[in-house]
């Protein structure tokens, strides 16, 4: 924790490897520092999810996600169509950076990302300069929370902080496609 005695903030637990829950567009998510392999196994744990299957980044804007895309990769061309579809809503599958963790591209050579509006993310992803790792806030086959007061109910124990901000309002969570091809994975 943090050495004075006010309360740690969100920057503070991101930064030591914590797991924060915060709100997305649609629901609340859980995530941490997408550099600290600890933070995401026990976020692995938490979700019981498979590794294999990698995890979404999302940021305040995409200047914060070019560590982990190959942007190389994407065609002169292409850029404009890619780049309009954000903020908010659409989560694009970009080559990931050669080199990239298995623990953000699972069994994958792309990497999952998406640029929010939603201000509580925007501003952490602001003050970390980083991206934060983002899966629902729920138990892997569970519906996720939609409120920070359902997060309590269901997770508190095993999150390290919560934002109680609130969702942007969507009515289901983000459409998953193939930035280069728009190919559908998730509607």
């Amino acid at each position: 924790m943090v050495s004075n005695a006010s309360e740690p903030t969100a920057v503070d637990i991101f930064s030591e490897g914590g797991i924060i829950a915060y709100p997305t567009e649609a629901v609340f998510g859980l995530g941490c520092d997408p550099d600290n392999e600890q933070a995401i196994e026990k976020l692995l744990t938490i979700k019981q999810r498979p590794k294999e299957k990698g995890l979404i980044l999302l940021a305040g804007n995409y200047s914060q996600l070019l560590p982990y895309v190959d942007d190389s990769a994407i065609p002169q061309d292409k850029r404009f169509s890619v780049f309009s579809r954000w903020p908010d809503g659409i989560t694009q599958v970009f080559p990931a950076k050669p080199g990239l963790s298995d623990y953000l591209t699972g069994q994958f050579t792309t990497i999952a990302i998406r640029v929010t509006s939603q201000p509580d993310v925007v501003a952490l992803c602001e003050q970390t300069g980083k991206p934060i790792v983002s899966t629902s806030a729920n138990l892997t086959g569970e519906p996720p929370a939609k409120t920070w007061q359902e997060v309590e109910q269901q997770l508190s124990e095993q999150v390290d902080f919560i934002i109680k901000g609130e969702t942007l309002g969507f009515t289901k969570p983000s459409t998953i496609i193939d930035a280069l091809t728009g190919e559908t994975f998730r509607q």
